[in-house]
């Protein structure tokens, strides 16, 4: 196996347990952490499919979109935390309740 595929592999499995933690987990903190991880995974898939003949030189435009990616990844990440941080205060809980006051989900 060529150590491009492996690390393109290696972002596939990113993004997977990202996308498991974002779907099992009810706080906000660990939902944003996980999205977190699920681009890096797409960040570093991106990144080795750029690589694809060792005798050419990589192509720049994946690359250009993964910088842009991590700009746009720290923006919504901070947002994002300024929003749990709202929903922290407004109701004491660092989860999402539903219309009816209950939690969304029962688990972990």
């Amino acid at each position: 196996m060529n150590h491009i595929y492996l690390y393109a592999l290696l972002g596939v499995a990113l993004f997977v347990l990202g996308l498991n933690t974002l779907m099992v987990h009810r706080h906000l903190l660990r939902k944003i952490l996980a999205l977190n991880v699920m681009c890096s995974g797409v960040f570093l898939t991106l990144v080795a499919l750029a690589f694809r003949n060792p005798q050419l030189p990589p192509d720049p435009v994946p690359h250009a979109m993964v910088i842009t990616g991590i700009v746009v990844t720290v923006s919504a990440t901070a947002l994002a935390l300024r929003l749990m941080l709202k929903v922290f205060m407004a109701t004491g809980k660092s989860e999402l309740i539903d219309h009816l006051g209950k939690s969304r989900r029962r688990g972990p």
